[in-house]
């Protein structure tokens, strides 16, 4: 029996009473709203605070939605998950900065080379820099030394000269190739310019309206062999694309402005100096364009001095699935490369320039990623022997494998059978299929639509040219002259150059530009890289 108090409850009937009002309480419909919206309060703000972090959103709405995937109903499950949170927060924040830094440290190297490229002393002023602090550019040529190189290797050492301008053994080039051009260059640079007994072939460029650079330099190409066959020193005269103020001082109007020239400043001297004589004309000790027909320079006779090397030509070129095993214009083909090969033999100062701000503008960040991973601002030595005499004479660096692909289209469908874009790529990935590693092209086209085209194409990477292009079919001529004589030189050119540097090529060989191009590619140690093309030349 319990004792009772006069109006008073025991402990235990007090606890009692207590639980069962607590229980009564909490299985109440409103508290339990209250305690699940508080719990799924703290998992929003949870979420809210993450969201202004910066996680990239698909990242976070995974983790998210995977954390939240139990029931908010534990106050440990709950802090378990913030911690999470602040964990990721960290690491991420840890890495987004690295990345950062990453990236200022490749746009930083970039825009330094920007302005060495520029010569822009206040650059490096305002930063307190030395240009000499600035790393090597792998995909730049120090210009400069490289055409004082040049200048030498192109005069005679104990009346010798070295073909250096040939790339690759004798089977990576055409038959003959370093035979040829070593003795174009001994014809082209005789002893005594003053012997009376020499002669010259003077001629202008062809200015003709509608003649392209492939076609004026196909026409030197026979003068050039003109010239052999009537041992004579040909000599170039007013090049109208080099007559724009980027050429400067004597080389404005003139191929020296981008190679150099074909003969000897004392031939030249001698020359000019000849033509000026009434019976030097007269006498045949000077001739010019006018003393040939077209027929003669266009189709004329292709030097034999040296044979038939065309006639042992390996097959390289496929056309439609088949391998070309010849075709009656071999002869002019060998002919062609090899002319074009020594007219082109060396880059001048102004040429060199030009490349490097092409690859910078292509591979200038790819560089910078290279260096940067192999210990980015290292201080730089003096230059030893080694990297003067032996490194100093490599090419400069571009991505490799590379594929140049030249698309022809516009006011060439009157002379050729012309190929979307789509055909071209048909042919690259031809080529990527036995070299599964290439995904890089250097695409040269006129067209727009051709470059817009390319960006459907995203598992290869393209690099090009900026410049305006051509829109419609409006000719070569009127596109020309909307860049500007220079502009409309110059792009055409350091795409030719890339196309030869290239690992492969596709192009059209109906097009006189694709045709030099195989020619170079040729002579430069390409042979065994093949030609795939969308068409055959019209005059096989």
């Amino acid at each position: 029996m319990e004792a009772k108090g006069s109006g008073g409850i025991s402990m235990k009937s007090l606890e009692r009473v207590v639980s069962d009002k607590a229980l009564k309480l909490g299985n109440s419909f409103p508290c339990q709203i209250c305690v699940v919206g508080f719990l799924c309060g703290i998992c929003l703000t949870s979420l809210f605070l993450a969201a202004l972090t910066s996680i990239g959103t698909f990242e976070l709405a995974v983790f998210s939605f995977s954390s939240l995937s139990p029931p908010c109903n534990s106050t440990s499950q709950i802090i378990n998950m913030g911690a999470h949170i602040d964990r990721k927060l960290k690491w991420k924040n840890k890495a987004e900065t690295e990345q950062q830094n990453d990236d200022d440290q490749v746009k930083l190297l970039v825009s330094a080379w920007d302005n060495l490229l520029l010569n822009n002393e206040d650059y490096f002023k305002k930063l307190g820099m030395n240009k000499s602090d600035v790393p090597n550019a792998p995909h730049l040529e120090n210009c400069e030394e490289r055409t004082r190189a040049r200048e030498r290797l192109d005069t005679r050492i104990s009346n010798h000269t070295f073909t250096s301008w040939i790339s690759g053994g004798d089977e990576d080039n055409y038959p003959l190739t370093r035979r040829v051009q070593r003795e174009i260059w001994y014809h082209q640079h005789p002893l005594d310019c003053e012997d009376k007994t020499l002669k010259f072939l003077v001629a202008d460029w062809e200015t003709l309206p509608g003649f392209g650079i492939g076609a004026q330099i196909a026409g030197m190409t026979g003068l050039l062999a003109i010239a052999i066959n009537e041992n004579r020193v040909l000599v170039s005269n007013y090049y109208n694309r080099a007559d724009h103020d980027g050429c400067k001082g004597s080389s404005r109007g003139s191929w020296s402005c981008y190679f150099l020239p074909e003969t000897s400043k004392e031939c030249r001297k001698r020359a000019f100096e000849v033509m000026k004589k009434r019976e030097a004309w007269e006498s045949g000790t000077v001739t010019g364009k006018q003393n040939y027909s077209t027929k003669e320079i266009w189709s004329g006779r292709i030097p034999k001095i040296w044979g038939k090397p065309w006639s042992y030509m390996k097959p390289t070129t496929e056309i439609n699935g088949t391998l070309i095993s010849g075709h009656r214009k071999m002869d002019r083909r060998w002919w062609r490369a090899q002319a074009v090969r020594y007219l082109m033999r060396f880059q001048t100062e102004y040429t060199c320039g030009l490349m490097n701000v092409a690859r910078h503008s292509a591979f200038g960040k790819e560089a910078a990623q290279i260096v940067l991973s192999a210990g980015g601002w290292r201080k730089k030595e003096k230059r030893s022997k080694i990297e003067e005499d032996v490194w100093s004479n490599h090419k400069p660096w571009i991505p490799r494998p590379m594929l140049s692909v030249h698309v022809r289209m516009g006011d060439k469908a009157c002379e050729m059978r012309v190929a979307a874009l789509e055909e071209y790529m048909r042919l690259a990935d031809r080529i990527r299929e036995r070299f599964p590693e290439l995904n890089r092209i250097w695409l040269s086209t006129e067209m727009k639509e051709v470059v817009d085209r390319s960006k459907e194409y995203g598992q290869w990477r393209f690099y090009y040219t900026e410049v305006a292009r051509q829109v419609g079919n409006s000719s070569m001529a009127e596109y020309e002259a909307s860049l500007g004589r220079e502009i409309s030189t110059n792009y055409p050119l350091v795409n030719f150059l890339m196309a030869s540097e290239a690992d492969f090529f596709v192009g059209a060989l109906g097009s006189t530009w694709c045709f030099l191009t195989d020619g170079m590619r040729n002579t430069r140690g390409k042979v065994m890289s093949g030609y795939l093309s969308v068409n055959k030349d019209r005059f096989w």
